[in-house]
């Protein structure tokens, strides 16, 4: 399919030949469930903590006798049921990633990449540059496209002064293509793809 290219000052700059397979792939929105929530698990450190009866510091004496107070037995103070005892089933440091087959996370990047392109929020780009890292211009830029939620991924090289000036811009993100992602393109209300972009990601994912 053919698709419009523009420049950063949003003037036509040609077009381009989209992949149907990448950018043409029917929309799955359990894959793209299962892609966020995978992405999501794996983020996550995993590093809570609670102690247990044998890791709280404290004395192991009964805090009365046995028998012949008419109380109910009792061990010690670090049981779960006193105040400074232990938590009861409280987490412990484990990994929270799962497993997702390869071929799903590439299909899944082609379904996210096909319903921007579908619902018209995919914007091409000739080139994501900046003659000097100054955010003010490249803010002016974007706002100029009507772009205040966008996702910009550029090829395996983004360049510096634009990276500096728009990473400071709230609501743009930049990314090389190889990070490119699926929770990130659906987090963003536009998808800005470089041309080479487009041409890296479709032999990528082809």
């Amino acid at each position: 399919m053919k698709c419009k290219v523009v420049n950063l000052d949003n003037k036509d700059a040609g077009e381009i030949d989209l992949d149907d397979n990448v950018f043409g792939a029917p929309l799955r929105k359990d894959l793209l469930a299962r892609m966020v929530n995978y992405q999501l698990a794996k983020r996550r450190q995993g590093t809570h903590k609670t102690k247990t009866r044998g890791e709280i510091s404290g004395s192991s004496a009964k805090p009365w006798r046995q028998k012949g107070t008419g109380r109910a037995r009792s061990g010690d103070r670090k049981a779960g049921h006193w105040r400074g005892g232990q938590t009861t089933f409280g987490p412990l440091p484990r990994d929270h990633s799962t497993e997702l087959p390869k071929r799903v996370r590439k299909l899944a990047l082609r379904t996210a990449l096909s319903a921007k392109q579908a619902d018209g929020k995919l914007v091409v780009l000739d080139a994501a540059s900046a003659s000097e890292p100054k955010t003010k211009a490249v803010a002016a830029q974007l706002k100029a496209m009507g772009l205040s939620s966008a996702l910009i991924v550029d090829g395996t090289e983004i360049d510096r002064n634009f990276q500096l000036a728009a990473r400071n811009i709230a609501g743009i993100d930049v990314l090389p293509q190889q990070g490119a992602n699926v929770f990130d393109i659906l987090r963003r209300d536009t998808l800005v793809l470089t041309k080479q972009a487009v041409e890296q990601l479709q032999e990528r994912l082809r």
